[in-house]
């Protein structure tokens, strides 16, 4: 009986091995240990016995039971179970997502057991540089967006709100009113601490000529943030500075990306980078908007005016806000280097350089700007 249920448990385990499911020789080991417990003929015990020690993962339940059901109709028809996998033949079915498999005929029978596979082609899109992708890639991404979350990072707030603790600032209001379960003896007294609140973002997105491969993506990565906060101000940068905050309010990105175009006049344009960050800083940055708040320029440096008019507005901006973010999405390029005099004028005032090429490099940014 010990050789049976050591040749029982190295079957199991071989033919789920075949099959892609995970069995590693320990678990191997404690399904054999556990069949000597229950024993072969108990089948439910068995069946049980291997679920506990050589499943780890919920989707591969199913490929256990066509194995189990294999190797134990052997054992109780009284057959020898070969000291291999017992499964030889496994008809492969792929699953693209969409619920009809891919590779066999929908009316043909299967005869044996079926290992489907499901495949998305997600992961790869997620990766791939929007300068490469299709429409109908692009179309894909900008459908992905709209699952990101972009917050900005929390500070301390003026208001106060209750706390907890036994210190701070005394609620005296509040003290009262728990009095008031004690016959008016403040036995306890309340408090209250700062509060805190999400720091404003700004995108500056640049829509010239040379960013007309990513400009479209970072404009719906824009529309993502403001959708789903209202503390966000996005303005396009090309040969001046438009403010889209409005435009991208709409809750339907199309609608909201084509109200941005139209009232941008430069799209595609000529770059002045310096010019459209010194109009920024004087209207709307240095006055307050980009104080305390984390600026995110999205461009790749390019610039036709001059670099020391660029690096000086950046320094500016530097000043004032908590974190100023360069997304470059030629940084993902091989052997990339800032070379360009806008980007070398700037990066000494930069406190994070970043890529945006990519669905990933997006997610990525909006982890940095949330930090």
């Amino acid at each position: 009986m010990g050789a049976a249920i050591d040749t029982v448990a190295v079957a199991m385990a071989r033919s789920l091995r075949a099959l892609g499911v995970t069995a590693p020789p320990d678990t191997t080991l404690a399904y054999a240990a556990a069949l000597a417990e229950v024993g072969i003929a108990h089948r439910s015990g068995a069946y049980w016995a291997g679920r506990a020690t050589l499943v780890h993962r919920p989707e591969d339940v199913p490929t256990y039971d066509r194995v189990f059901a294999a190797i134990f109709d052997r054992v109780e028809a009284g057959e020898p179970v070969a000291d291999e996998a017992a499964v030889e033949h496994v008809t492969l079915l792929v699953d693209d997502g969409d619920g009809d498999g891919a590779g066999t005929d929908a009316g043909a029978p299967v005869e044996g057991p079926v290992l489907t596979l499901r495949w998305s082609d997600r992961e790869v899109l997620r990766h791939k540089d929007f300068a490469a992708c299709t429409v109908a890639e692009l179309d894909e991404a900008h459908r992905l967006m709209a699952d990101l979350r972009v917050a900005g990072a929390t500070r301390r707030s003026r208001r106060l709100r209750a706390s907890r603790r036994t210190r701070g600032a005394i609620d005296l209001r509040a003290t009262a009113r728990r009095s008031l379960r004690t016959g008016g003896e403040p036995l306890r007294t309340m408090h209250r601490q700062p509060g805190e609140r999400f720091r404003r973002i700004v995108l500056l997105c640049d829509v010239s000529g040379s960013m007309e491969a990513y400009a479209r993506a970072l404009v719906r990565f824009a529309h993502t943030a403001v959708a789903g906060r209202t503390q966000v101000e996005v303005f396009t940068l090309g040969t001046r500075c438009t403010r889209i905050t409005r435009e991208l309010r709409s809750r339907d990105p199309d609608a909201a990306l084509h109200a941005a175009a139209q009232a941008v006049d430069d799209w595609s344009g000529g770059t002045r980078l310096g010019e459209g960050l010194r109009t920024f800083n004087d209207r709307w940055g240095t006055r307050g908007m980009a104080r305390g708040a984390t600026v995110v320029i999205l461009s790749d440096g390019w610039d036709r005016g001059d670099p020391d008019v660029l690096g000086e507005q950046v320094r500016r901006l530097h000043r004032v806000a908590h974190k100023v973010v360069w997304v470059n999405p030629l940084k993902a390029t091989p052997g990339f280097a800032p070379v360009a005099r806008g980007m070398a004028a700037a990066l000494p005032h930069v406190d994070e350089l970043v890529e945006g090429h990519s669905l990933h490099s997006l997610e990525v940014l909006a982890e940095v700007i949330g930090r």
